[in-house]
């Protein structure tokens, strides 16, 4: 008689697919790479528990700029776009006009920031984007005008001479509450 055989499937050995999935999930975790906001680069003072020298400023020199708590700016007392707060702050820096009320020389130009508490990131950072922009044009000026390049493209040594002669200075003050801005 002749017997029927059982032809059944070959069964796959699941028990280490939990292994292997586990081991790719693993993997994929240790070598992606997550980015991370990395907010506004500042080199801050190092940290002193003594107050700082009292200092005397020519006033003329201060680019002083508010932003309150509605996101509005208040520059050197008077009310401002941000559209405009570029071109102000390269022409109050360079004084081509050598206005009384416009900083001495560039090495001398000091930006002071004051926020609200009140006063939006977003904003924040467009106005501190819009200052910082206006030193790197007078600075990429500076350099096409000494070495008819951008000042990116230029060796090291000739952008150290360019940051002393259009140093960043830009001051940034504690926030205040509304209204307390003086």
């Amino acid at each position: 008689m002749a017997r029927k055989r059982d032809r059944n499937a070959p069964e796959v050995n699941a028990g280490s697919m939990a292994d292997i999935a586990f081991l790719l999930l693993i993997f994929f975790l240790v070598t992606t790479t997550i980015a991370v906001d990395s907010g506004v680069l500042v080199k801050l003072p190092p940290w002193s528990n003594e107050p700082p020298p009292e200092m005397k400023l020519n006033s003329r020199n201060v680019y002083s700029v508010l932003v309150n708590a509605n996101n509005d700016l208040l520059v050197r007392g008077e009310p401002k776009s941000i559209d405009d707060l570029r071109a102000d702050t390269k022409e109050f820096i360079m004084n081509p006009k050598k206005l009384d009320n416009m900083a001495e020389k560039p090495t001398k130009a000091i930006i002071s920031l004051k926020n609200d508490r009140g006063t939006s990131y977003n904003t924040y950072l467009e106005v501190y984007n819009e200052l910082k922009a206006a030193y790197n044009e007078l600075r990429n000026e500076e350099a096409n005008k000494r070495y008819g390049k951008d000042y990116s493209y230029i060796d090291r040594v000739k952008q150290k001479e360019i940051r002393e002669m259009i140093p960043l200075v830009i001051s940034e003050a504690e926030p205040t509450n509304f209204g307390e801005e003086n």
